[in-house]
């Protein structure tokens, strides 16, 4: 439930925060996928840590970077999905005890 809080906006190279260390996804030109930690970025390359382990990505090989962001309408509706639910629930059982 708690990743459904979360979600991915993309941003252009140059307007990274580097103050921030964010959890980034990067798409490279090839296809592939890399998410991370933000460890460092310069005009030429950016880095990010995954599991401990540095991968340094060059601007030119960048097709997408998505940033993560928290989600404040997709926590609300979350928690709201979920209490409506457990009423459904609840409804129900009682419904069924007061037959028996």
């Amino acid at each position: 439930m708690f990743q459904s809080c979360f979600s991915y906006k993309t941003v252009d190279y140059n307007n990274i925060d580097t103050e921030k260390k964010q959890t980034l996804r990067i798409q490279k030109d090839d296809r592939t996928k890399i998410k991370g930690k933000l460890v460092s970025k310069d005009d030429n390359k950016i880095i990010i840590s995954k599991r401990g382990e540095n991968q340094t990505v060059m601007q030119e090989n960048i097709e997408e970077i998505r940033i993560k962001k928290f989600s404040i309408i997709r926590t609300a509706v979350g928690a709201a999905g979920t209490y409506a639910a457990a009423l459904v629930i609840g409804a129900v059982v009682f419904l069924v005890l007061l037959a028996s």
